[in-house]
């Protein structure tokens, strides 16, 4: 029997913006500026599609991660604000990589979801105590579901956290594919943990 492949859009707003770094999550490798190798997917397949998309969830930077330094990393509420844009890519992969990447983001924890009931409630959290394990459904593009994942906890209940330069790096350097110069600064320089630790003259040095 020939199974088909179902795709779904993995919406990523932090160190995923950047292709190379994701495809460690994909094909296995380490990063650039991590300190950790990652395993990959079962399926080391490419995403088939990838584009930019807006987030309307507030980005921040919080906690310790022990392979970028042990510095904040990338999280977004999960509240929408129609305020707000948070500057994703998306890359079209099948579901299965996309469980697989959640697993590798969440230190290899054994994850059973069904996504069809996250696309029908529009969010889920799956881990209470994991740092992604919130999924949120974004809505739908060319006939596939839109998804990302965050943390279970609120905005306003967590400390913020400077990011390392070399996470930041790794970020802007995704971000460079599809804005201007001035646009990343203008988008980086408030969000909560690099507002008051990264200057904008210090952003412009990563440019």
């Amino acid at each position: 029997m020939i199974l088909v492949k179902q795709y779904v859009w993995y919406a990523s707003y932090g160190s995923n913006i950047n292709k190379k770094r994701f495809l460690c999550y994909i094909k296995g490798g380490r990063p650039n500026g991590s300190t950790e190798t990652e395993v990959g997917c079962k399926d080391p397949s490419s995403p088939i599609d990838e584009g930019i998309f807006t987030i309307p969830y507030p980005l921040y930077f919080a906690k310790e991660a022990r392979r970028w330094d042990s510095k904040g990393v990338a999280f977004i509420d999960g509240s929408p604000n129609e305020r707000t844009a948070t500057y994703s890519k998306k890359y079209l992969i099948t579901s299965e990589q996309f469980i697989d990447v959640l697993k590798q983001e969440n230190s290899g924890m054994k994850i059973d979801i069904d996504l069809q009931e996250v696309r029908e409630s529009g969010s889920m959290v799956f881990r209470e105590k994991a740092w992604y394990g919130r999924i949120l459904y974004l809505g739908d593009d060319d006939g596939y579901p839109i998804f990302t994942f965050t943390a279970p906890w609120d905005i306003d209940t967590v400390a913020f956290n400077k990011p390392s330069s070399e996470y930041l790096d790794t970020i802007i350097s995704g971000l460079r594919e599809y804005y201007s110069k001035e646009e990343i600064i203008q988008y980086l320089e408030n969000k909560p943990g690099i507002k008051d630790n990264y200057s904008t003259q210090e952003l412009e040095r990563f440019l």
